[in-house]
């Protein structure tokens, strides 16, 4: 599964206002909402297990990139949501690096594999050196998108 996959321009957030992983988190998962992708009485239990998922192990992975993620009864399919942050946030990185792309994903219950697949390819492509810069430039919601569907399309 390729991260345009599970992501539109709806589920991207050009300029993050949170300043740690946990406000990202909540930042996010709102946007979920807002974009249509869970109910809105999901959102607070949602944002927790994701958090009791955070709190085991930080999902800073260096480079500037976040990807908290969890395995939910509340979502039917894999469903995604980006977040860029130019100042950077505190994450608690292996590398002890703001971070400044956030991908936080959700997987239905029962389908660990899809969940290990879809971490290790959003993974693959961040460690892209010129990739992270396109999607630090890009101007607006809709060409992030554009720059993550270029990937899958080989463009």
């Amino acid at each position: 599964m390729h991260l345009a996959d599970i992501l539109s321009a709806a589920q991207i957030i050009p300029e993050m206002r949170a300043t740690d992983r946990w406000e990202a988190i909540d930042e996010l998962v709102q946007q979920l909402v807002i974009a249509g992708r869970i109910a809105p009485e999901h959102r607070q239990d949602i944002a927790s297990v994701v958090k009791k998922r955070e709190q085991s192990m930080s999902t800073g992975i260096g480079f500037g990139v976040g990807i908290p993620h969890a395995v939910s009864d509340l979502v039917s399919e894999v469903v995604g949501v980006l977040g860029r942050s130019s100042q950077g946030m505190q994450f608690e990185s292996l590398d002890n690096q703001p971070v400044k792309l956030v991908i936080l994903f959700l997987v239905p219950q029962g389908q660990f594999q899809k969940h290990l697949h879809t971490l290790s390819n959003i993974a693959k492509n961040l460690h892209n050196a010129d990739f992270r810069n396109a999607l630090a430039t890009a101007p607006d919601a809709a060409s992030i998108y554009q720059v993550i569907a270029s990937i899958r399309t080989g463009k």
